[in-house]
């Protein structure tokens, strides 16, 4: 086992409303869907019309920037709507389920073949998207060399997964994963909870790194920097536990594996728990299994409340997401607000909030931003949250004015947007970090390749 990672910068927030150990499988969903934009810098290229017919694990669309990487049918049904946005850009394919046929890989011999051979098998059967790529966070190039693959079963953020719960019924599955993909990587990295002794100790292929802190610890950003920092030029390739899951349950069967379980959390929740589903399910009988509270104005989050995207219950899983995060509108304001100390006991990393008297309560909360974006100022309560060894009000300055030498020099290289959720809830200025990294992403993307 590693020596193991400890950050003491950044922030537990205790919300009320985290997700029961209980699991129920949901497998009624009446459209699953794939979404582009859960791709970051993914230029889509349809492969089937509307209307078609398609078998599970059927290549629907490709990557046009990388005609390699292919995406499949999440089940097997009709094709019954391309939802497209401006300048036709798509949005969702959009599949409503009927039959069991499905595409036929030969996996039987997996043990015995070559690195280039597994990577095929990958990219043929669509579970090439699975793994991502930093730096960047985009789908990870079949055609690199990476340092390392790293996944991280220690979920810091509010109200997030517990994987050795989640994935208890899938240990072998997991085990057969991590053998896989060490066809493709020269290490493994697999970080779990230094205060919590879990079955992801015990799997073997991988360097287990112990990891202990506060959010964002779990973050692979902050793992990457701390077990195997990227100089320029370097790769280093990452995967979520379930797709390894889903990777050993197709090399058992043969066939895609679309897997994914996802928790119901927040105060909004009437019987928060986790749900076996499919990739892209339609989220509304989920939330209705879960009790969500229907008579007030909720925010529906795919993801966590820090980095996930707000949706509604007609809308579909996000690709990745093991969360769904549920909690009331902030459309209600306080009468001086602005004002140290008066009903202001929302969680806080100020200390003019009387939240820090509460000690290790858990809160609910709202989605109120408690103020308006203002001038940006050196506080330091940017790095007080951030533990990595880069300076992220510089480096969100650099950004904001697109000079890509200083974004290099500053550490471009080693985050993704989700470094920034805790920023953006910290800091007084209320500017939107997040959307300011993926832009420059972008940039950096665009320009330097």
């Amino acid at each position: 086992m590693s020596k193991g990672i400890r950050t003491r910068k950044g922030a537990t927030i205790a919300l009320n409303g985290e997700a029961e150990k209980i699991i129920k499988e949901y497998e009624s969903s009446p459209s699953f869907a794939l979404q582009p934009d859960d791709f970051f810098a993914l230029t889509p290229k349809l492969l089937v019309k509307e209307g078609a017919t398609v078998k599970k694990g059927e290549a629907v669309f490709f990557d046009k920037n990388n005609p390699a990487i292919q995406f499949v049918a999440p089940v097997s049904g009709q094709l019954t709507q391309i939802q497209r946005g401006a300048k036709r850009k798509i949005e969702a394919l959009i599949f409503s389920p009927k039959g069991g046929d499905v595409v036929q890989h030969k996996t039987s011999n997996w043990e015995k073949i070559e690195r280039q051979e597994a990577i095929e098998l990958l990219l043929n059967s669509g579970h090439w998207p699975f793994i991502s790529q930093r730096p960047y966070g985009t789908i990870a190039d079949p055609s690199a060399s990476p340092k390392a693959l790293f996944i991280s079963t220690y979920a810091s953020a509010p109200l997030d997964v517990d994987f050795d719960f989640l994935l208890k019924n899938n240990k072998e599955h997991f085990q057969t994963g991590i053998h896989f993909l060490r066809k493709l990587v020269p290490d493994i990295f697999l970080s779990v909870d230094a205060s919590f002794s879990g079955f992801f100790e015990n799997i073997e292929g991988a360097k287990i790194v112990p990891v202990k802190g506060p959010h964002p610890a779990g973050n692979l950003s902050v793992q990457i920097h701390h077990l195997a920092p990227l100089n320029m030029g370097e790769v280093a390739w990452t995967i979520r536990p379930e797709d390894v899951v889903n990777i050993g349950l197709f090399l058992e069967k043969g066939v895609y594996s679309s897997q994914r379980t996802v928790a119901v959390a927040g105060s909004a929740v009437g019987a928060p728990q986790y749900f076996k589903t499919t990739i892209g399910a339609q989220l509304g009988g989920i939330l209705d299994l879960a009790e969500v509270q229907k008579d007030q104005y909720n925010r529906i989050i795919n993801g966590d409340v820090l980095t996930g995207k707000a949706t509604h219950e007609n809308a579909h899983l996000g690709y990745f997401n093991n969360l769904v995060s549920v909690i009331p509108e902030g459309n209600q304001y306080r009468m001086f607000g602005w004002l140290p100390f008066v009903d202001n006991h929302i969680p806080s990393l100020s200390k003019t909030s009387l939240s820090w008297l509460f000690g290790r309560k858990k809160f609910d909360v709202d989605t109120n931003l408690n103020g308006e974006e203002r001038a940006l100022v050196v506080t330091g309560e940017m790095e007080d949250v951030f533990p990595m060894q880069i300076f992220p009000m510089q480096l969100i300055k650099a950004c904001m004015i697109g000079d890509i030498e200083k974004m290099e020099a500053l550490g471009i290289y080693e985050v993704v947007p989700e470094d920034f959720g805790l920023v953006d809830y910290a800091n007084t200025s209320k500017i939107e970090a997040q959307e300011i990294i993926r832009n420059a992403l972008a940039l950096m993307i665009k320009e330097v390749g």
